[in-house]
Order: C-alpha cells, then structure tokens, then sequence
C-alpha cells in the first residue's frame, strides 16, 4: 500500500489501519463484497475513481491477501476476496450503518451521484414481485444535465441490466423525481407514498409496478428496514 511512513505502533488496529485506511480501499472492499467481479463493475461502483488508482489498490489489495486475482477463460480476469477480505464485511457493514446513523443530515443529503445510485438499485433490485417477461422501467431526473438525466432498468428472466441510453423497449414504468427525492427514498429518510403525496414522485405506467416499488428496489444495505419511513 502507499507508504505514509506507518503508524509506528505495535497494535492489531495500527497494523489493519496501514492496510485498510488508505483513499478508496474500503470502498473497493464494499463493491466485492457485493458481489462486483470484474474491473468495468468495479469501475461503476467507484466513478470517480481513476483506472489507473483503481488497478494500483486491486494490486496492492491482492499483495497483502485481501482479495485474488483469476483469469477468466476469454482472457479476462476476475477479482474475488479471500478469506482475509470476506472476514471485513461486519467491519463494511458497522462503519456503513454507523455512518447511515451519525454523519448524513435528514435535512441535506450530501454528494449526490445519479450513476452510483442507478447502480446501487440494480444490485439491490428483486425481480420478483415484476411481472413475468421482460419488464422495463425508466427513471427520469429533470434537474440533472441530459447525459445524466435518464436511466433505464431491465428486468428480464431474473437478470437485471442498467443502461443511461434508451434500451428501444416498451415502457411498464416511468419513475420521475429529483435525484435528492429518490436517494432519500433510497435511504429510509422519507417513503413513497410521502413524495408521492407531495407531487415530488410521480410513477407513471402499470399500477401493479408501481404499486411494488418499494418491494422491487428495497433499500440500500445500510438501512434498517423496520426503522425506515414507514
């Protein structure tokens, strides 16, 4: 990992801190852990990250044990955690609920990122209570630039793909909103019958879609469903 010098002390957390506190490496552990495998996903979950930065701390991140480096068949390779790096989830999973908890305001939501939300949702999204078949949904964001403004979700035997270009399918639902509307729906601050009462969400297309929204995108993993916004 990058030398700052070291803590120079011979204690547990000292030597995990040298390891695991460096810019972006939780957050790379955070995106294996759910599941992300190759570099373009990986990429996806971290946007602002630079390529360069990001195969930099998968190298050191394999150096010290944290996570495995395979090749894939078509040439590729994958990245995976091992044993080492599985055992940081409670660790992941406390400092996101702790933050979920103690840092983000009920009253500004911070560090707004359309991509990374969009992204959130499709790993999060239940294709069950979506009716059989391909089902497509559109969330539009009116205040954001046009190469940020539209994202489609298609749901389609159980796989779930994003696209910020239009996919050329018919419509079951067009989800409109602020992108502060839907993150905070996203994290338990408010519902959606709340922002739909108050005009700042508007589901448009097959009732029976709509009516599930909440049962199709949950939450984020952060949140306490039973203490979200009811």
């Amino acid at each position: 990992m990058e030398d700052h010098g070291g803590y120079g002390q011979f204690c547990p957390v000292s030597m995990a801190g040298e390891i695991l506190c460096t810019r972006w490496t939780m957050l790379i552990v955070r995106e294996l852990l759910y599941g992300s495998r190759r570099f373009n996903d990986l990429r996806r979950g971290v946007p602002r990250m630079s390529p360069a930065l990001l195969s930099k701390r998968l190298k050191e991140l394999e150096k010290v044990g944290i996570l495995v480096i395979a090749a894939r068949d078509n040439g590729g390779v994958e990245y995976r955690l091992s044993r080492a790096g599985e055992e940081l989830k409670p660790v992941v999973m406390s400092m996101g609920l702790w933050g979920h908890r103690w840092v983000e305001s009920r009253l500004t939501l911070k560090n707004l990122d359309p991509s990374l939300l969009m992204w959130d949702i499709r790993r999060k999204l239940n294709p069950d209570p979506l009716p059989p078949g391909r089902c497509t949904i559109q969330f539009l964001y009116p205040e954001l630039p046009e190469a940020q403004r539209n994202w489609w979700l298609v749901i389609d035997a159980g796989t779930v793909d994003l696209c910020n270009s239009d996919p050329g399918y018919e419509l079951n639902l067009l989800v409109r909103s602020s992108l502060h509307t839907m993150t905070a729906i996203w994290m338990g601050i408010t519902s959606i019958p709340s922002e739909i009462a108050a005009g700042r969400l508007v589901l448009e297309g097959e009732r029976p879609v709509a009516k599930a929204m909440q049962q199709w995108m949950g939450y984020s993993p952060f949140v306490n469903e039973q203490r979200a916004v009811a």
